[in-house]
């Protein structure tokens, strides 16, 4: 019996993948220690978030780095960095930036509710999102023709839930901007190459670090050093509620050190294995179909994608998914495409004795 459950709540399988609504990833013991330690003693934090930074940035090639509490929290505290620029009047006003140069510029497609709306985050900063082209098709003259004397930066959504056709590629954005003179921001949450879009001239690069790394709740800005020097003054203003403790800062440097040792060819060869598991098993339940798929936004990451027959089985998705939740344990699987007659199983977060749970369960919902 986990603590969760100790206090009454259901035990949770998950089988969706690094999801902030299932607590996104869980701690190894060496990131749980750090953690530990990081929470036992005192130190100036001024002088913590700058030496992160500085061992942060030996991770990634930035400049200088700038922790935060998340992803999210990252993206806000970067647009109000940019449209600061570190004025004290400034930081204190904001989210309110009437009569600033303050427009921020995202493809349409890239308007995405990651759990909550990225334009909310663009907000929180201070920022005006200008949303450009159309949903399935953005051309460099729609990017260009929206930079005005009000535009301070444009940013990119690297990620799963973006539309994958007809974006303008990150290239192509970096030197849109730097034409303009106008920072590059990359929203890169859940992104497993921590130096890739550095080395491709972004100039702010905002990553989860309980997704991917599998640290303790945080998340870092890394790039040009003038840039984060404005993000980290944003802890006197808008970043103030969005902190991030010592411990967490601790766990989250830890967990950078394990990610640089990872065994990436095993990593993808458990998955590979649960995932055969799942398909071979799932394709023998009544009306259900399995197959292996890679992650939409092109990252290492494969899952069992079962399309649902509603005709043979007599349940739509949607159903199944609702009765997969229920009872105990709960399991929860990724329901992107749902309403396609589609559910999909991520290996990543099960650990041992899920994928028979998950098999057992979906066969009883199904054949009864």
């Amino acid at each position: 019996m986990n603590c969760y459950e100790k206090i009454g709540l259901q035990r949770v399988i998950n089988a969706s993948g690094r999801m902030t609504a299932l607590g996104v990833s869980t701690l190894n013991e060496s990131v749980a220690k750090a953690a530990i330690e990081g929470g036992s003693s005192y130190v100036v934090i001024d002088d913590l978030i700058d030496k992160a930074g500085e061992i942060i940035s030996k991770y990634t090639g930035g400049e200088d780095s700038c922790v935060t509490s998340s992803a999210s929290a990252g993206i806000a505290i970067s647009v109000a960095g940019i449209i600061s620029k570190g004025k004290k009047s400034i930081i204190e006003r904001l989210p309110d930036s009437t009569g600033l140069c303050n427009e921020v510029i995202l493809q349409k497609g890239h308007v995405v509710q990651f759990g909550a709306p990225i334009t909310s985050m663009i907000r929180l900063g201070g920022g005006v999102p200008v949303e450009v082209g159309m949903a399935n098709s953005v051309a460099i003259e729609d990017v260009e023709q929206a930079i005005t004397d009000k535009t301070c930066a444009l940013i990119y959504i690297k990620s799963h839930h973006c539309i994958q056709k007809g974006m303008i590629s990150i290239e192509k954005m970096v030197e849109i901007a730097h034409k303009h003179n106008l920072p590059l921001i990359i929203d890169a949450a859940a992104e497993e190459d921590m130096t890739k879009y550095i080395k491709m001239n972004a100039d702010l690069v905002i990553y989860s670090g309980a997704k991917a790394l599998e640290a303790t709740t945080s998340g870092f800005i890394t790039g040009n050093k003038t840039l984060i020097g404005y993000c980290k003054k944003q802890y006197k203003g808008i970043a103030r509620p969005m902190k991030i403790g010592k411990e967490g800062i601790m766990g989250l440097l830890q967990a950078l050190e394990n990610y640089t040792n990872k065994d990436l060819v095993s990593y993808v060869k458990r998955q590979h294995e649960i995932v055969s598991y799942l398909n071979d098993e799932i394709s023998k339940i009544k009306g259900c179909s399995a197959r292996e798929i890679q992650d939409e936004a092109g990252r290492e990451i494969y899952r069992s994608q079962v399309v649902i027959d509603e005709k043979n089985v007599g349940k739509t998705a949607v159903e199944i998914d609702k009765l997969l939740c229920e009872g105990n344990p709960s399991i929860h699987c990724r329901t992107h495409l749902l309403t396609q007659g589609i559910l999909s199983f991520d290996p990543r977060p099960m650990v041992e004795g899920d994928k028979e749970l998950i098999v057992e369960k979906l066969r009883k919902i199904v054949e009864g």
